[in-house]
């Protein structure tokens, strides 16, 4: 099944879509002198904003406002039209061209790629961590009135280890002010600017282009899902130390709740929990097992590589797929210990049988139905001689499943993003439209009419800049009260989202999306201009420049 329409075209369809299209963008080909110019969407003067300025600022004021109430009409108007036009949650994104047609191999993580859990997992770990803390780290016991907090915090945020901050940062570098946490409180933007003389926040302090320090203990950026509850945690107990008065060293709380959430992976509590409750944990995975059986039956091949031990993923693949998963895959990789995987050329496979026993004999077939441990990607090149952008690879995790593959193999890459789903949900809401609608039609006034610098006119234009910031902060109280969304800052693509444009071909909520689309399906990425380029399509003259959540390519 292919996507049967394209965006925009629903309002293209209705006589009274097309009318509220030309009302809105009837200014953007003329320049105030009336000429013909490429004027940028952003820039362009509101409906009825070049009339002759009065000669008096009393005039002026009374005509800045009835423009204001006249932009906010037409405003609402375009919100009825498209509230009618939404994103289909289920649809593919793509930041590069990707053709399914050529895409021989798939490869797939596993831990929130073929199995999804529940949020009763996130309780699990915070409370196990909590405890290690308090029984092997000498922590207060006062730390378990503290239990997990759904929806605290979200995925790519940034921690100052130093000064023991929880952040979110943009694709600039600049801190979003009013989603700096000092444990559950947030700090006033006045202390964050002195803190860190302005938002910007330096390369030098930052990860790297893989999200890793090279300066020691500065910034970590929480790219992980499963890192939602060490954010919390990490929360809850400054936010211990702060309301009793502690003196702690903030670099020793990071280490030893890292450890402490290491201890729970590492040490198997985590994997022996879910596997003696496994329908408590996760998911049901229908679609995962039609997505796999549609692959199998077009003849594709398939591999996984996944950090979880081979018990654990037996256990989950069994109930999310059946007992004869195995014969679906051409290979199995466990403990692969990505990203080392796709960079170490050192570690060798080694077969592990189905009690778990590691064998010692050299690989130099990698055998279908067989399991292996560890090895490298270059040894899995040698051997399957799956290369290039016939390969197609899906994982949730940008820098450890993503960024090496594309950037070093030249394999095409799919990231799953499980919140897409919801946050798509919420563009889709008629609040959410009429918000961003007069977000942007108010911002385009401001820039408009902060040429008249007269002291009525400037109390105006101030009035229209503090109701800016007000929706500013709505919008992201819309997603979430502390964070906001995970793909955007306000205006500007958070860092998260600069990374995922970069390493993931192609992105999506799950592998279920894979189901509404056919194997020869090409998925192409929408041309949105430049700063610099006139716009030629209406969707890009109108929408797409405002950001405003529109009908996505939805499969049919």
């Amino acid at each position: 099944m292919t996507p049967s329409s394209l965006p925009f075209s629903g309002l293209l369809r209705s006589k009274r879509g097309v009318n509220a299209l030309l009302r809105w963008c009837g200014g953007a080909l003329r320049s105030p002198g009336g000429t013909s110019s490429p004027v940028s969407p952003a820039r362009m003067p509101p409906p009825g904003a070049r009339r002759c300025s009065a000669s008096s600022s009393g005039d002026t004021t009374a005509w800045l406002w009835s423009v204001y109430h006249q932009t906010k009409r037409q405003s609402e108007d375009l919100t009825q039209i498209l509230s009618s036009n939404s994103v289909n949650p289920d649809t593919i994104f793509a930041n590069n061209e990707t053709s399914l047609h050529d895409i021989e191999i798939y490869g797939f993580d596993y831990d929130y790629t073929l199995a999804f859990y529940s949020s009763h997992l996130h309780t699990l770990i915070f409370n196990i961590a909590r405890d290690i803390l308090i029984q092997e780290h000498r922590y207060p016991a006062g730390l378990r009135e503290y239990e997990y907090i759904p929806d605290f915090v979200v995925r790519g945020l940034h921690y100052d280890v130093q000064k023991a901050l929880l952040m979110k940062i943009d694709a600039f570098h600049y801190i979003q002010l009013g989603t700096v946490y000092r444990g559950l409180h947030p700090v006033p933007d006045k202390e964050v600017i002195a803190m860190y003389e302005g938002s910007h926040v330096p390369l030098e302090i930052m990860s790297d282009f893989y999200g890793k320090s090279s300066h020691g203990h500065t910034m970590k950026q929480f790219m992980d899902i499963f890192s939602l509850p060490e954010m919390t945690l990490l929360c809850c107990v400054n936010d211990y130390f702060m309301k009793h008065n502690i003196d702690y060293e903030p670099v020793h709380l990071y280490k030893d709740v890292k450890e402490a959430i290491g201890d729970v992976h590492v040490k198997g509590i985590m994997y022996r929990a879910v596997e003696a409750d496994i329908e408590k944990y996760i998911c049901y995975g229908e679609q995962t097992h039609a997505v796999l059986r549609k692959l199998s039956e077009n003849g594709k091949k398939m591999f996984l590589i996944t950090n979880s031990p081979f018990d654990f993923v037996d256990r989950g693949m069994n109930y999310i797929v059946g007992k004869d998963w195995r014969s679906l895959f051409d290979v199995v990789i466990v403990q692969a210990d990505k990203p080392g995987f796709f960079n170490d050329r050192r570690k060798p496979f080694r077969r592990v049988t189905d009690k778990g026993v590691l064998l010692w004999d050299r690989i130099h077939h990698l055998e279908k139905g067989q399991i292996y441990k560890q090895g490298n990607l270059y040894e899995f090149l040698r051997l399957t001689g799956w290369r290039g952008s016939k390969v197609l690879y899906f994982g949730d995790h940008i820098y450890s499943d993503l960024a090496d593959l594309t950037l070093k193999h030249g394999w095409r890459t799919g990231a799953i993003i499980p919140e897409l789903r919801k946050e798509i949900k919420i563009m889709n809401t008629p609040d959410y439209v009429h918000t961003m609608t007069w977000l942007q039609s108010l911002t385009g006034l401001v820039e408009q009419m902060q040429v008249h610098r007269d002291p009525a006119s400037q109390a105006v234009v101030q009035q229209w800049i503090k109701e800016r910031e007000h929706m500013r902060s709505r919008t992201k109280d819309i997603f979430n009260g502390q964070f906001g969304s995970l793909f955007r800052t306000y205006h500007n693509p958070t860092y998260f989202s600069r990374r995922l444009s970069r390493f993931a071909d192609i992105y999506m909520a799950s592998l279920s999306c894979l189901l509404k689309y056919d194997l020869q399906h090409t998925f192409f990425p929408r041309r949105t201009p430049l700063q610099h380029e006139s716009p030629f399509w209406p969707e890009q003259t109108c929408v797409n420049a405002m950001n405003l959540p529109i009908e996505s390519r939805s499969p049919g």
